[in-house]
């Protein structure tokens, strides 16, 4: 009989024992799955970071502050107009980043147009598995006024923005031209 009582010991502590582990690997799961959604939170929330970045560098008309969000691959293809959802028709009007380039680009546009209103807001943001990739969808609804005859410049639509991450910060490397959804809602 003591050999069957140490022997219910033994496989009582030996249970306690699993019990114990699988209850580690449960609350480890736990932890790294709320690690996980933490590091997507912050890297979501510093993709919104950069779209208020280039938000207040278009309202402060600071084209210095804009090359400086982008990643020297940068490439931004556009359509005709918003309605064309078709990227067989769309075309390269600025080319692949060119910091100069693209500098004066902006710089002229601030001298030729005044700045009437730039309403910008983030629809979604997701974040790479990975954690090095990102995009965002923004609506943008940005009105420009012409300084020398009063004309208007309407930018109005929906845009894809890519980014990736290069060391510690994050680096815009592509972006869709606007484009308008029918459930498109204006903020």
């Amino acid at each position: 009989m003591p050999r069957r009582r140490g022997l219910c010991a033994q496989l009582l502590a030996a249970m306690v024992r699993l019990d114990a582990t699988l209850a580690f690997t449960a609350e480890r799961q736990i932890v790294r799955r709320t690690w996980r959604y933490l590091a997507v939170r912050q890297e979501e929330a510093e993709i919104q970071a950069m779209v208020d970045q280039e938000t207040a560098a278009w309202d402060n008309q600071d084209a210095e502050s804009l090359v400086s969000l982008f990643h020297p691959d940068m490439v931004w293809p556009w359509p005709p107009d918003s309605s064309s959802h078709d990227p067989a028709s769309w075309v390269f009007p600025m080319g692949r980043y060119d910091r100069e380039r693209w500098k004066t680009g902006w710089v002229d546009l601030f001298e030729k147009y005044e700045l009437v209103h730039n309403r910008r807001n983030a629809v979604r943001i997701s974040v790479s598995v990975e954690g090095d990739g990102a995009f965002a969808v923004v609506d943008v609804d940005t009105l420009w006024r012409s300084r020398a005859d009063g004309a208007s410049f309407h930018w109005k639509g929906r845009a894809c923005k890519g980014y990736t991450k290069v060391g510690p910060r994050w680096l815009l490397i592509f972006h869709s031209g606007l484009l308008e959804y029918r459930d498109q809602t204006a903020k």
